[in-house]
């Protein structure tokens, strides 16, 4: 019964909200109904979300740990940044859809020469001020750990834009971290499911931690590990029962793929 009713709560939504998107866009060229309807997904999915900080509204590029699909949902309705994703998304029904409404950056990943195009098209669109968020773990496999950041995500940063920050962001499940987090085989259906079918409310807390300018960096290794360093600062460790944290650092059990 709680996973249908909040189906149709997130469907309700986007029937609502679709068309004061267009007739925004129609009047304004501009509309802040994508962002609206995101922090109704996470509302509607239980998450209530305490908000650290103040986020970049232009020449910004976020930088988050990964663990769900929910990152995307929390942080976009948050900040209202677009986000990077692999060009294949844009023709999933719905999700494709709803993708492009939020000004999706779309990448070829799986073609030559793929990461010289991924930070062609993320450069671009940093260079026209757009906010983009990336996740640069690159995968949620991390669990409750953050993996090391791939630098080459990082490539579209050098050389430094005019006025660009990174901005890294922190988000915090909490006690409810190993619960929330998609890894291993789970199908994406079987992940939504499970996690739309959860009791009660679940506490989030999103940090946006201090921006940082590329140029006081030699170079996009050392800014992946200054930005994944700046994140793990603002999360609780976790202490020696497994408490007191929802996120571990992955470099203490000698993960490193940098």
């Amino acid at each position: 019964m709680r996973l249908t009713l909040r189906i149709a709560a997130i469907t309700a939504g986007l029937i609502a909200c679709t068309p004061f998107h267009y007739l925004a866009l129609l009047i304004t060229g501009r509309s802040a109904w994508p962002r609206r309807y995101l922090a109704w997904v996470g509302w509607s999915a239980g998450m209530r979300c305490q908000i650290i900080g103040k986020p970049m509204s232009s020449n910004v590029l976020f930088v988050a740990n990964h663990s769900s699909w929910l990152d995307i949902v929390l942080l976009a309705s948050a900040s209202g940044t677009a986000f990077v994703s692999k060009e294949e998304v844009a023709r999933w029904p719905l999700v494709g859809w709803l993708a492009r409404l939020n000004r999706t950056v779309f990448v070829a990943r799986e073609q030559p020469r793929s990461v010289k195009g991924q930070a062609d098209a993320l450069r671009t669109a940093l260079a026209n001020g757009q906010p983009v968020a990336l996740f640069p773990e690159g995968t949620t496999d991390g669990g409750e750990e953050i993996l090391p950041f791939r630098p080459s995500l990082l490539a579209a940063l050098f050389p430094p834009l005019p006025r660009l920050r990174v901005q890294p962001v922190a988000i915090d499940y909490g006690a409810a971290a190993t619960e929330i987090a998609w890894i291993g085989r789970e199908s994406a259906r079987a992940n939504a499911m499970r996690i739309l079918s959860r009791s009660g409310a679940t506490p989030v807390m999103i940090h946006f931690l201090d921006p940082i300018d590329p140029v006081d960096f030699a170079d996009r290794k050392a800014l992946a590990i200054a930005s994944r360093a700046a994140i793990l600062g603002a999360l609780p460790a976790a202490g020696p029962d497994g408490t007191g944290g929802s996120r571990l650092d992955a470099s203490a059990r000698g993960a490193d793929r940098l």
